[in-house]
C-alpha cells in the first residue's frame, strides 16, 4: 500500500436504530458543522477567529470523522435495510475513479 492511501475502518454503531432518513438528515447536519468551521477559520462569517490554526484544525478533523462516520452508518443502513451489496458498489467507485482519472494504480 502506497503513502497516498489512508484506510480508515469505522464501525457500524450498534446503540442506534437510524434510518435512511434520520441518517441523511444527521450526514447535512454533520457537513453543516464542518462547513461552519471552515467558514469561521476563513473569517467568512464575520466572526473574529479566537482560536488559534491547531485548535481550527483540529475541530474540522473532528467533525469530518463525525460526518465519515455518518456516511458509514448511512451505508450500513443501504446494506440491511435495503440489501445493497456494499463490497460491488466500493469495487464500482475505484474503477469510477480510474475511468475519470482522479486515480492511478502504481505497479
Amino acid at each position: 500500500m502506497s503513502e497516498d492511501t489512508k484506510t480508515i475502518a469505522l464501525p457500524r454503531l450498534n446503540n442506534l436504530k437510524p434510518s435512511l432518513e434520520s441518517t441523511a438528515l444527521k450526514l447535512l447536519e454533520e457537513a453543516g458543522e464542518m462547513a461552519a468551521l471552515i467558514g469561521k477559520f476563513r473569517g467568512m462569517s464575520g466572526e473574529r477567529v479566537t482560536m488559534d490554526r491547531q485548535q481550527v484544525v483540529n475541530e474540522i478533523s473532528a467533525e469530518l470523522l463525525d460526518v465519515a462516520q455518518t456516511a458509514v452508518t448511512m451505508m450500513f443502513v443501504l446494506e440491511a435495510q435495503y440489501q445493497v451489496d456494499l463490497h460491488a458498489l466500493i469495487d464500482e467507485h475505484i474503477r469510477k475513479l480510474l475511468r475519470k482519472g482522479y486515480l492511478r494504480l502504481e505497479a
